[in-house]
C-alpha cells in the first residue's frame, strides 16, 4: 500500500469511527429523573421563554446562544476541491466546528445550505438569528462571498464573519507585521504584488491598507495579468479598487523592487527569476495549498536571506486562519458584540503578532518538539496550539469591540476577563490561585537540581514573569546557555538566575565537608563525600537548603522517587522533619480530588496513617478548599477485619483522641466516600457531608494506582506529588511532570512555612 493510500485511508478512518462524523450533542444539565424533566421542558420550560419575550437580552441568561456559532457554507469554493456542493462540503465544516470548540470552548453547529443564489443563501443566513450568537460563512465563492456578506452585516445583529476573507487576511497582517519587523522595513514604505484577486487575496489587501500601505503601492495580479485601470475582463469592484494605471501586464513586468508578494494563488506562479528582482531582504508570502507559488529552498537559492511564509505545516510560518478565528469569536461573543469590526480585527492582528514576539510557551514547544520557535525570520507568527492565545487574542478583541461601542455585555474587568479565559486552558489555574498568592508574601529561593532540562528552564523563565520567587538551577553553564537559547527563552544564567556548577563551583569544598559532617556515623567517608557533591545533584540541593542557601528544592524530573528521598531524609530529615506521606491534587472534570499516601510508605502504620490524615488536611486548606478526607479501604465501617482495615480503624481512633478542626470518617470504599447517598444508605451517620475531595488509603500501591488510573484514563491533571512533612523544604516530582506541573510545584515551594503551618 503506497503512503498516499495509506494516508487516505487513514483519514477515512478516522472520521468513520467509532462513530461516523467528528462532532456530537451533550447536554449540560441533569436530566435524571421528573423533577429534571419537568425544569428542562413542560412546565418550567415556559418561564425560560416568557423571560426572553419581555427582554430578548436573557437569551444570553437562560440558553447557549451566546456561546453558539454557525459555521455556514454552501460547498461552492471547497479549500482546494472547488464548488463540490452543499453536502460534500459537510466533513469540512464539521471539522470547523470542532476546532472552534478545541481552541475555544465555543459550541458550534455546521449548517450547509443547498443554495447557489447569493441573495437567496443571504435570506436563509439571515433567518438564523434567533438561534446563533454569530455566524461563520465559510467556503463560499467569490463574488458571491462578497454579496452574501454584505447583506448579512446590514441586516443581523450578530457578528458575521466570513473567515476565508477576514481570517486570512488577519493572520497574514501578525506575520507581515513582524515579518516588516525582522527586515526593518514599514508598512507605508514598501511595494507590495500580489496574485490571486479572490475572497481572501482581496481581504488581504485591504488590511495591508488598514495597516498602513499605500494603495498606490499595491500591485495586484491574477490569472490574466496585472489588474491595471480600464480592464474589462475577469473584472469586479472589488478588483477594480487595486487597478493600477500603468502599461504593464504580467506578474514578471511588476515583481521588480517588490518589498513583500503576497500569492493567495496556485503552485509556481514565481519564479526563482522573479524572486532575484525584489527588493533586498524579500518578504515571499506563498500561500497556495498544497504547493505554494514557490518553494522556500527554490526562493532561497536566489534570496538567502528571504523571509518566507507559506500555508504548508511542513515549512515555517503557516498561516493558518485557526490562530484567528476561535479567538476573534470568543472575544466577540463574551461582550456580546453586534459586529466584527475593522478595530477588533486589527486588535486581533496585534494580539497574534504580539504573541509570537514573547517567549514560546511550553505547551506549544512540546506540541512541535524539535522546532525552533524563536522569535525571527522562521517564526513570524505563533503556533495554534499556543494555549496563550485565548487569553491574549480574544481580550484583545474583547476589548477592541468595547472601545469601538459594539459591545452590548461589556467587561468591567478586562485582567480578571483574561485569567478566566487562562483557567480555562491552564485546568490548574483556578486552584493555584490562594497559592500563588500566598507564595508572593515572601521572595524565597527555589533550587532546581536538574537545571539543565528544558522542562526546568521554562519553569524558571514563568517563574520570574508570574512570580516573585528566585530560581537557583544546578547543572552546567554552558549546557543551560545552550538549552535556553534552543528552546527560545529569554532567560541567561548569571544574569536572570544562579547556577551550581557540579563540576566547578567554588563552594564545593564547603559543600562536600557539610555533607560529611552530616553523614560521617553513617559510613560516609570524605572520599565518598567529595564524589557525592560531585555527581549527585539532589544532594548538592539538599545540602544547599541545609545550609540556608535556598529555601527549598525541586528534584524528581529524572530517576525514581525513592532515590531522591534517600538524600533528601539524610540531609534534611530529623528532629521535626520526617517525610509523612505525598500528597497528589488530581484535577478532574467535575472538580479536585487529592490522594495520599502515593509514594513513601508502602504499608504504612496506624500512627503514619494518621499523620497523613493530617498533613493532607493542612495542605487541602492551601488551596482554600475545606477537607473532607476518606479513609479508604475494601473495607467498610467495620465489616472486614482485612489488613488496611485494621490499620485504618487503628488510625481513626489515633486522629479521634483529639479535636481536629478538619472532617474525616472511614474506613470506606471509594465508591462511598465519592456517592453521599450511596454512604446515606449504608452509613447514615457518617461524618463526612457531601462527597469527600481528599482519599487516603493504606497502600501505596492503591493510592499510586488510584492517580494513575485518574491521569491516564479520566484525563485528571496532576499537581504534586507535594511531599508532607518536611517543613515545605523538599518536593520531589515524577519525570512525566510538565513545566505548569514544576512552575506549580514551585509556588507551593514557595509558601513560606508560617503561611500553612
Amino acid at each position: 500500500m503506497s503512503d498516499n493510500t495509506s494516508q487516505r485511508q487513514a483519514a477515512l478512518d478516522y472520521h468513520q469511527f467509532p462513530k461516523p462524523g467528528k462532532l456530537e450533542i451533550r447536554a449540560t444539565k441533569p436530566l435524571a429523573n421528573g423533577r429534571d424533566l419537568s425544569r428542562a421542558y413542560s412546565p418550567g420550560v415556559a418561564e425560560a421563554c416568557l423571560e426572553i419575550k419581555d427582554d430578548p437580552s436573557n437569551a444570553a441568561l437562560y440558553t447557549a446562544r451566546s456561546n453558539l456559532v454557525a459555521v455556514v457554507s454552501n460547498g461552492s469554493a471547497v479549500l482546494g476541491l472547488g464548488n463540490i456542493g452543499a453536502l460534500a462540503s459537510k466533513p469540512v465544516m464539521e471539522g470547523k466546528a470542532v476546532l472552534f470548540k478545541k481552541f475555544a470552548e465555543i459550541d458550534c453547529f455546521d449548517v450547509e445550505v443547498d443554495e447557489s443564489d447569493p441573495e437567496k443563501l443571504a435570506e436563509i443566513v439571515c433567518a438564523l438569528e434567533p438561534s446563533f450568537g454569530a455566524i461563520n460563512l465559510e467556503d463560499i465563492k467569490a463574488p458571491d462571498c462578497f454579496i452574501v456578506e454584505k447583506i448579512c452585516r446590514e441586516r443581523m445583529n450578530i457578528p458575521v464573519f466570513h473567515d476565508d476573507q477576514h481570517g486570512t487576511a488577519i493572520v497574514v497582517g501578525a506575520a507581515a507585521t513582524n515579518a516588516l519587523r525582522v527586515a526593518g522595513k514599514d508598512f507605508s514604505d514598501i511595494k507590495i504584488v500580489s496574485t490571486g484577486g479572490g475572497a481572501a487575496g482581496i481581504a488581504c489587501l485591504n488590511m495591508l491598507l488598514k495597516l498602513g500601505v499605500k494603495r498606490e503601492n499595491i500591485w495586484l495580479c491574477d490569472i490574466n495579468g496585472l489588474v491595471y485601470e480600464g480592464r474589462a475582463e475577469d473584472m469586479n469592484p472589488q478588483k477594480a479598487a487595486f487597478a493600477q494605471p500603468s502599461d504593464l501586464r504580467s506578474l514578471d513586468d511588476v515583481i521588480e523592487g517588490a518589498d513583500l508578494f503576497l500569492g493567495l494563488s496556485g503552485p509556481d506562479v514565481l519564479t526563482p527569476e522573479m524572486v532575484a528582482k525584489m527588493a533586498e531582504r524579500p518578504i515571499i508570502f506563498a500561500l497556495a495549498n498544497p504547493t505554494p507559488e514557490i518553494m522556500p529552498d527554490a526562493a532561497r537559492a536566489v534570496a538567502p536571506e528571504a523571509i518566507i511564509a507559506t500555508g504548508r505545516s511542513d515549512f515555517p510560518n503557516q498561516v493558518n486562519n485557526v490562530l484567528c478565528f476561535p479567538f476573534i469569536f470568543r472575544g466577540a461573543l463574551d461582550v456580546g458584540a453586534s459586529e466584527i469590526n475593522d478595530e477588533m480585527q486589527i486588535a486581533c492582528v496585534e494580539g497574534i503578532a504580539e504573541l509570537a514576539r514573547a517567549t514560546t510557551s511550553a505547551e506549544a514547544a512540546a506540541a512541535y518538539k524539535g522546532e525552533q520557535l524563536t522569535f525571527g525570520a522562521d517564526y513570524l507568527i505563533p503556533k495554534p496550539f499556543d494555549p496563550r492565545l485565548v487569553a491574549v487574542v480574544s481580550a484583545a478583541v474583547a476589548k477592541a469591540a468595547m472601545d469601538s461601542g459594539v459591545a452590548t455585555r461589556p467587561i468591567e474587568d478586562i485582567e480578571a476577563y483574561k485569567e478566566k479565559l487562562n483557567h480555562s486552558v491552564f485546568k490548574s489555574a483556578l486552584l493555584m490561585r490562594p497559592v500563588f498568592e500566598s507564595a508572593r508574601v515572601a521572595s524565597r529561593r527555589i533550587v532546581f537540581t536538574e537545571g539543565e532540562d528544558e522542562r526546568v528552564l521554562r519553569a524558571a523563565q514563568a517563574m520570574l514573569e508570574e512570580t516573585t520567587e528566585q530560581p537557583i538551577l544546578i547543572g552546567r553553564p554552558e549546557v543551560v546557555a545552550a538549552r535556553a537559547e534552543r528552546a527560545g527563552l529569554k532567560i541567561r544564567p548569571g544574569i536572570d538566575f544562579d547556577v551550581v556548577n557540579p563540576e566547578n563551583d567554588p563552594r564545593y569544598r564547603d559543600y562536600w565537608q557539610s555533607y560529611h559532617k552530616l553523614m560521617e556515623r553513617r559510613g560516609v567517608t570524605p572520599d565518598l563525600a567529595r564524589a557525592i557533591m560531585r555527581t549527585n545533584t539532589t544532594a548538592i540541593g539538599a545540602i544547599m537548603v541545609h545550609r540556608g542557601e535556598a529555601d527549598s528544592l525541586i528534584c524528581g524530573t529524572f530517576g525514581e522517587y525513592r532515590w531522591h528521598l534517600n538524600y533528601i531524609e539524610q540531609v534534611l530529615g530529623g528532629g521535626t522533619y520526617r517525610p509523612d506521606g505525598a500528597l497528589s491534587l488530581m484535577i478532574l472534570e467535575d472538580g479536585p480530588l487529592f490522594i495520599a499516601d502515593t509514594h513513601i510508605r508502602y504499608a504504612p502504620s496506624p500512627e503514619e496513617i494518621a499523620r497523613t490524615v493530617i498533613g493532607a488536611a493542612r495542605h487541602v486548606r492551601r488551596f482554600g478548599l475545606e477537607p473532607q478526607i476518606a479513609l479508604c479501604s475494601q473495607s467498610q465501617f467495620g465489616n472486614s477485619n482485612c489488613d488496611s482495615g485494621q490499620r485504618l480503624r487503628a488510625a481513626m481512633e489515633i486522629l479521634g483522641r483529639e479535636y481536629r478542626d478538619f472532617t474525616f470518617d472511614g474506613e470506606m470504599n471509594i465508591d462511598t466516600a465519592l456517592n453521599p447517598e450511596l454512604r446515606e444508605r449504608i452509613f447514615p451517620n457518617s461524618r463526612l457531608k457531601g462527597p469527600a475531595n481528599t482519599l487516603i488509603f493504606a497502600h501505596a500501591d492503591a493510592a499510586s494506582g488510584v492517580r494513575n488510573i485518574l491521569k491516564m484514563r479520566a484525563g485528571g491533571l496532576e499537581v504534586g506529588p507535594i511531599l508532607m512533612g518536611m517543613g515545605n523544604r523538599a518536593h520531589i516530582v515524577t519525570p512525566s511532570i510538565t513545566p505548569r506541573g514544576l512552575l506549580n510545584m514551585a509556588a507551593i515551594a514557595g509558601t513560606p512555612v508560617a503561611h500553612y503551618g
